[in-house]
């Protein structure tokens, strides 16, 4: 029976506390997170995963399913987001082991936000072949660089809460993003609009 100290607004708490409620059995706690994190995580393993819908879909099912059976393996002391995408990325990361594959995608981040819808034609197809090429260049690095770039210009983290979910150092996370923008600049550098 759901009592009135049970009728906790969830929207309105954090999500450790949200962590913490899913630990005491609260559905509705499991039922916000989830709210809060289909479409980012859904995102995650669709670009990890070669833009593969069915996986992606599988991997999300399996990943809320982590969190019901074992909500307890989460310290409460820790920051969520982090803790989270590590889970995810140590799943893809197992995924591309099982299939002995280290080309892990063909598109890695959406960096480009093609926010205007009045953009011309060649506009708009110059920022296709754009994207083509980011996403080709982005998978031919490795699994904690592509994470690491996803994480920073994709989501916004930052380098202390990406070095946390990858478990490396905040200098190799930084040399990671140094590496994988100098190697773009240099591959898409026929799209840099000469001065």
């Amino acid at each position: 029976m759901i009592t009135t100290k049970n009728k906790l607004d969830v929207s309105t708490i954090n999500d450790e506390q949200l962590m913490v409620s899913i630990t005491n059995g609260n559905n509705r706690a499991f039922d916000e997170l989830y709210k809060r994190y289909e479409k980012k995580m859904f995102y995650f393993f669709y670009r990890k995963l070669n833009n593969n819908q069915e996986k992606a879909e599988d991997f999300l099912h399996d990943l809320f399913m982590k969190l019901i059976e074992k909500p307890e393996y989460f310290n409460t002391s820790k920051s969520f987001s982090p803790w989270f995408y590590s889970v995810a990325h140590n799943m893809v990361k197992n995924e591309y082991k099982k299939m002995e594959v280290r080309k892990i995608m063909d598109s890695e981040s959406d960096t480009l936000r093609i926010v205007a819808s009045d953009k011309s034609p060649m506009i708009s197809a110059e920022d296709q072949l754009f994207k083509k090429r980011l996403y080709e260049e982005l998978g031919k690095l490795n699994a904690d660089s592509s994470t690491a770039f996803l994480m920073k210009y994709h989501e916004g983290y930052s380098i202390e809460e990406i070095a946390q979910t990858l478990g490396i150092k905040e200098g190799t996370v930084k040399s990671k993003l140094f590496y994988a923008k100098q190697l773009l600049s240099e591959k898409l550098d026929m799209f840099n609009p000469k001065n």
